[in-house]
């Protein structure tokens, strides 16, 4: 569809720029993706897309203005906890993912990488035990209470016989500090933080949080290699709008998406950012944040996670 065609079929729409909202600091990883989406889109459109950083409270501060917009122009580039488990950790969230927005499109995908601090030992088999063998002695970071990341050392420790304590600190590179100073021993950390600090020597790669090996670090074990069986977890990001959008701007943005994400240099600076793209119409995405969610809540009520 070419961006004429697009815009009599929307009546008119847009026609100002539009806003793309991202709940996290500039450099962070949904802002480096929102700006690479933010000028193909624009060409696309036909109207300037403006990335705008409103970060704090994990991006939930950021998903509210996108539910509370209500200029027909605002969007949001939003995590996976964003769109499913916000309201479950914190019924005082003042949006409601699942009636508040209205999923666009299912962006990337990546597993987690269970990353080690270099005093640990090399092979990721030796990791585990020793995490066993440490009780509570040993010490995981997160960026935060009810992060997927927390949710998910949640499922190892339970999954891998451990006791490791959580400690939360403010985002991930403050984990990787923690980490390589010896403060904790160990973290899940996306794909696009954790492998230039192993290329680099300063953390090891244990394995991922994904049933087989990722395209992503096809070096890395995947966790159920390592006898960790059926554990499944993968971090998202997503576009979402207002629930008070039309369905036909949806559509748009969303064939939008799904068309830009493929093309060749798109998808490679997305997987240099430790993204597998995904491209979803927003029914798929819809259906991603309804199984997620309910798989999310069973784990936090199971392990009493409360966000801060």
């Amino acid at each position: 569809m070419s961006p004429a065609s697009g815009y009599a079929q929307t009546g008119g729409w847009p026609s100002r720029p539009l806003r793309l909202l991202v709940g996290f600091p500039p450099g962070s990883s949904p802002d480096l993706t929102a700006r690479t989406l933010a000028e193909p889109l624009a060409q696309v459109l036909g109207q300037p897309v403006v990335v705008e950083n409103r970060p704090g409270a994990g991006g939930n501060i950021a998903a509210e203005q996108v539910a509370r917009a209500s200029d027909g122009h605002t969007l949001g580039l939003m995590i996976n906890g964003n769109l499913t488990i916000a309201k479950i950790l914190n019924p005082a969230t003042p949006y409601d993912p699942l009636t508040d927005l209205a999923p666009v499109s299912l962006v990337g995908t990546a597993p987690l990488v269970l990353t080690a601090s270099t005093r640990l030992p090399a092979e990721p088999a030796a990791v585990l035990a020793a995490g066993r063998e440490a009780g509570d002695r040993w010490n995981y970071g997160t960026p935060g209470a009810g992060t997927v990341a927390h949710i998910g050392m949640e499922m190892l420790k339970a999954a891998a016989g451990w006791r490791a304590v959580h400690v939360p600190y403010s985002g991930n590179p403050q984990v990787v500090t923690a980490m390589i100073q010896g403060d904790v021993q160990v973290a899940l950390l996306p794909p696009g933080v954790a492998l230039p600090q192993v290329q680099a020597g300063r953390l090891r790669a244990v394995g991922l949080t994904s049933p087989g090996r990722s395209t992503l670090a096809p070096q890395v074990p995947s966790l159920a290699e390592l006898g960790l069986r059926g554990f499944d977890l993968e971090i998202w990001n997503a576009v979402a709008a207002p629930v008070t959008w039309p369905a036909v701007q949806i559509q748009r943005v969303a064939a939008a998406l799904a068309e830009i994400v493929r093309r060749p240099e798109v998808r490679q600076r997305l997987f240099a950012q430790g993204w597998q793209v995904a491209g979803t119409a927003p029914e798929g995405l819809a259906q991603r944040v309804r199984t997620d969610t309910a798989r999310m809540k069973a784990i936090i009520e199971r392990n009493g996670i409360r966000a801060q």
